[in-house]
């Protein structure tokens, strides 16, 4: 049902034959875990990263023990609840996306339980961030592939899920894919991913590939 509610809202998106930048917004436009860490902590909780995930990065402040990963879950619900509408931007997203909008439509298209959706809107809009936004529940390839089967012209997808980009490698194999983790922590110990074409976290870097890449494959023909 979620993913057709998804297809259903591309659909209905007015997307313009020019390049398209697809976001991803927790710990790509806004910060996620700065702000899960605070909610951790006022909690009597900490975040050890470990891996590249939440779960089994969890520990009780008190001892130290590992936090399994249904309360964790818990955690994560409550902190969406409490915080989904007051995250702070990644530095230099807004200024990017406000350069990158002269020479492409943007859509942000983030996993995020319904119930917090208007919150998220919220905090996005409050940052003055008023591009379309899909809600998504699982792999993001076939919404990017819905995406991109809509126009002619280069698409690029960023965000800091490795499932979410490989999902979006297999499912939409022309998109360029960029892996964007603002945290330095789990950006340092992401492993590799064959197809992408930008591993970064500084917006700096992503604008600069994107209109190397629209300069190059979306010119305009001579008058």
């Amino acid at each position: 049902m979620q993913e057709t509610q998804t297809l259903e809202k591309i659909e209905s998106l007015n997307i313009e034959p020019r390049p398209l930048v697809i976001c991803d917004v927790d710990e790509v436009v806004v910060q996620f875990v700065a702000a899960f860490e605070r909610h951790l902590m006022h909690r009597g909780f900490w975040l050890d990263v470990q891996n590249f995930a939440l779960f089994g990065n969890v520990r009780r402040r008190a001892d130290g023990t590992l936090v399994d990963d249904a309360e964790v879950r818990d955690l994560v619900r409550a902190f969406f609840a409490a915080e989904a509408g007051r995250l702070d931007l990644v530095p230099g997203a807004v200024e990017t996306l406000d350069v990158l909008r002269r020479s492409a439509q943007i859509v942000l298209l983030t996993n995020i339980p319904d119930n917090y959706l208007e919150a998220r809107l919220s905090n996005l809009r409050g940052h003055g961030l008023h591009d379309p936004v899909v809600a998504n529940q699982g792999p993001k390839g076939p919404a990017v592939a819905a995406l991109c089967a809509r126009l002619n012209a280069p698409v690029f997808f960023i965000d800091d899920s490795p499932s979410n980009i490989r999902s979006v490698i297999s499912e939409a194999p022309h998109c360029h894919v960029i892996h964007f983790m603002a945290d330095e922590r789990y950006l340092k110990i992401a492993e590799p991913i064959k197809g992408i074409r930008l591993k970064t976290g500084h917006w700096s870097e992503a604008q600069s590939y994107i209109q190397e890449m629209i300069a190059v494959e979306f010119a305009s023909p001579p008058e």
